[in-house]
């Protein structure tokens, strides 16, 4: 009579301890198949300022329907679609006002942001209406930044992405060369303020390329894809400085956030 009371104590343990585990196993799969959300945060250059058709009800963020976001996600059909980027961000502007969106059904995460923080509109301010000098010496001063203060912000960014949505994939793309030296432009900056600018960027891009491997992310190099696209290329695809609208100055086109940014996306994820 003991035996047969062990064994099915046993038979029952084992049973319960398998329902258990089976159980476990179906609710984590259903928990990584619900996470097939897509959430894009970042600056105007994942906003798609530059690129024009702008929504008006997000006002000064300038997010348009030809930014890469929207155009991966009218090619994917997320189960959701959250588009908080917005023009002018930083770091800090990410962590305070567009992470809302993030949870445990969010599958996909995209985001460039850093140039902000490293003063690039400033930048190109100062060295299209500044003597050469004066140019390399701002530049400068924003590649100090990128390296000794942009790394613990980024991290900011990174390790609160993590923990708001755990399960998502996080693509972060970076930023273009803007110059083609001794290309097709006659008038405008000297050669070397653009290899200084180009310079930068290429650090902007190597600082947050090696933060990303550290959080376990994905970097997208649109740099390579905007070889040959640059500003004095004869086929840019980002805009030269724009008195008319200035705000769109530097910024990638239709065809940048199409031809350059969207591929990259659409690769990495």
């Amino acid at each position: 009579m003991r035996r047969f009371r062990l064994a099915a104590y046993v038979t029952s343990f084992l049973f319960a301890t398998a329902a258990a585990l089976t159980g476990a196993g179906a609710a984590h799969a259903s928990g990584t198949a619900a996470a097939t959300g897509y959430v894009a945060l970042g600056d105007s250059y994942s906003s798609g300022v530059g690129s024009g058709s702008y929504d008006s009800a997000s006002g000064n963020c300038k997010r348009s329907s030809k930014a890469y976001p929207a155009l991966w996600a009218a090619a994917h059909s997320p189960s959701s679609f959250n588009f908080t980027a917005c023009s002018g961000a930083r770091t800090a502007d990410v962590l305070s006002g567009q992470l809302g969106p993030l949870g445990s059904g969010t599958g996909l995460v995209s985001i460039s942001i850093g140039g902000n923080d490293a003063g690039f509109a400033d930048v190109m301010t100062t060295c299209v209406l500044n003597s050469e000098s004066t140019c390399i010496n701002r530049v400068n001063q924003a590649r100090a930044y990128v390296t000794s203060t942009l790394p613990g912000n980024l991290d900011k960014v990174y390790s609160a992405i993590s923990a708001k949505a755990p399960a998502a994939h996080v693509v972060v793309l970076g930023y273009p060369r803007f110059y083609k030296l001794g290309g097709s432009c006659i008038a405008g900056l000297s050669d070397a303020k653009r290899s200084a600018i180009n310079s930068a960027a290429d650090l902007l891009n190597s600082t947050i390329a090696k933060r990303v491997a550290d959080h376990g992310f994905t970097y997208g190099d649109v740099a390579a894809r905007f070889t040959g696209h640059e500003i004095c290329s004869g086929s840019a695809w980002l805009h030269s400085v724009n008195w008319g609208n200035i705000g769109e100055s530097y910024h990638p086109t239709a065809a940048g956030q199409s031809g350059g940014y969207l591929p990259e996306l659409t690769s990495a994820a």
